[in-house]
């Protein structure tokens, strides 16, 4: 449905009725409107003016109640869903999809041997009896009980459901890898015994990879966001600061995070969900790294690539899984300033799909960081292309019009997506990290990754001439400076919300299961505004 819209003579009516004169700034008209209409808009009774100020020392305690976590927008209320999620609990998932009864959860900890079995040597070598790091657990949506699915990644953080009924759960380090979960409500303290190799044993120590099954076919890289369509296609971008690491002549100057698409070789039929993991679309398949370029992709000289091309129409070249992060900037792919969670977008009615994912920034850099949208129109592609270029040839994902392996530029017969920027930030709205659709509405709820992190809700673009989102307005911020907002998701009918406060102080807290604990909390009080369905 279109947003709601008010005349002109409404809008000089709301600005007077707000005490703002055509005279001052038309931006903080704009505002005013924002926050005036909150409930028309966003369905919130009335945003929060500022942030939370800023504590200090260990604010956490056995006797707080939900409310002493956040302050929330006028109207929202908070409640404990469980205080005994793993410390540095991140990204959150429903699971089942359809009619959910638990969250699945990432903890972002390193991997750590808790207790050491009777014949451990090394910290990193799992043996029988040894205790690891929780990384995936579930949370029951009714008790808020807590038990640890999956130990011994490191700092998972990206998890998503996947259409056929699996878990996807991923690692936010510079080799992180990618283990798929058959059922997370049947599988309970498995360990990854060696990142390496994969190995993963159940919990009496036996090796077992009928349950989890680490997918070397899709990108190493620090995972966080993931989109998946019902066919397999996975979407990610590697979470990477430009200039991290030397490039093969040894500077500095390499590129930030590529976002990448893995392309199964044997795409899922949509709809049915597997009863093996040998079933699953995660197998086998090419990985291909977005490629923004300086011309449009209908142009003779598509692609054409480099610094300055971030946005805009691209093309998919092909890295190897393995070595994906050198070989995005080896082949030019775009790289981004961290780009942290991605969502596809459940409104998005046209072909393929629609990717938006964070781009953090830095705002000490004055990098206020920014959401970016991508429409890729065949997300499978038909085949591949090359293209030679001095003395590298590139691979390029095919689109329709190819017919087999071509040489060339030329936007016929490239596969290619557009991305554009919907959100940018400013010096009170920066640093976005975690992500968040409302289901019914398209609202967008964006959340920010530092002390006194804050969670925005932002509206889609309207029918407007650009193609920005129309307005964003605060609804939540986490009172303990030490500790940040993440894993925001919304429940199915877009009224509830979910969200971990994470990495906490723990001074004043007990362990649990040999380990810290963060708060999950349920926020509820939202209403679906009239823009929604």
């Amino acid at each position: 449905m279109p947003h709601a819209t008010l005349s002109l003579s409404a809008l000089t009516l709301a600005l007077l009725a707000a005490g703002v004169s055509h005279a001052a700034d038309f931006g903080a008209h704009t505002e005013q409107l924002l926050k005036a209409h909150s409930m028309q808009l966003f369905g919130i009774v009335q945003p929060l003016e500022e942030s939370a100020p800023a504590t200090t020392g260990a604010y956490r305690t056995e006797s707080q109640k939900a409310s002493d976590q956040v302050l929330l927008a006028r109207g929202l209320e908070a409640r404990y869903l469980t205080r005994d999620a793993a410390d540095r609990t991140d990204m959150m998932e429903f699971y089942p999809l359809h009619n959910p009864t638990h969250l699945v959860t990432c903890v972002e900890g390193g991997r750590a041997q808790l207790v050491a079995g009777p014949n451990n040597v090394s910290n990193s070598t799992y043996e029988p009896g040894d205790k690891f790091n929780p990384s995936v657990q579930r949370i029951d949506l009714k008790t808020g009980a807590v038990e640890t699915v999956l130990r011994g990644m490191q700092s998972c953080d990206g998890i998503r459901t996947t259409p056929w009924g699996t878990v996807l759960a991923t690692e936010e380090t510079a080799t992180g890898g990618a283990y798929e979960i058959l059922n997370p409500l049947a599988t309970t303290n498995f360990t990854v015994k060696d990142r390496t190799t994969g190995e993963i044993v159940n919990a009496a120590g036996i090796t077992d990879t009928d349950a989890v099954a680490k997918r070397t076919a899709l990108p190493a890289m620090a995972w966080e966001g993931i989109g998946i369509t019902p066919e397999g296609v996975v979407l990610a971008g590697d979470e990477l600061r430009p200039g991290s690491y030397a490039d093969s002549n040894n500077e500095f100057d390499t590129d930030g995070g590529a976002i990448f698409k893995f392309v199964p070789a044997f795409p899922a039929t949509p709809g049915v969900l597997i009863s093996s993991l040998s079933m699953s679309p995660l197998v086998s398949g090419s990985v291909y790294a977005f490629q923004a370029s300086c011309y449009g992709a209908t142009s003779s000289s598509f692609p054409q690539f480099g610094q300055g091309c971030e946005i805009g129409d691209g093309g998919w070249v092909k890295v190897n899984a393995a070595t994906a992060r050198m070989d995005a900037d080896k082949y030019g792919a775009t790289g981004y300033y961290r780009p942290e969670d991605g969502h596809m977008d459940p409104m998005y009615a046209g072909p393929g799909y629609k990717f938006c994912w964070t781009n953090t920034g830095n705002e000490g850099a004055s990098n206020y960081g920014e959401v970016v949208c991508m429409i890729d129109r065949n997300p499978l592609g038909t085949g591949e292309r090359t293209l030679t270029r001095g003395a590298i040839t590139y691979t390029y994902l095919a689109d329709s019009t190819a017919t087999g392996t071509t040489a060339g530029r030329g936007g016929a017969g490239y596969a290619y997506a557009t991305a554009n920027r919907v959100v940018e930030g400013d010096k009170d709205f920066n640093s976005f990290d975690n992500l968040a659709f409302q289901p019914g509405t398209g609202n967008l709820y964006v959340v920010e990754d530092h002390a006194n992190g804050d969670v925005f809700a932002c509206l889609p673009d309207g029918a407007d001439r650009d193609l920005k989102s129309d307005g964003c307005v605060n609804i939540l911020s986490v009172v303990p400076s030490e500790a940040e907002p993440t894993g925001f998701i919304f429940s199915p009918d877009g009224r509830t919300a979910y969200v971990s406060i994470q990495h906490s102080n723990d001074a004043n807290m007990p362990k649990l299961d040999d380990y810290g604990t963060d708060d999950i909390l349920v926020i509820t009080g939202f209403k679906l505004p009239k823009h929604g369905k």
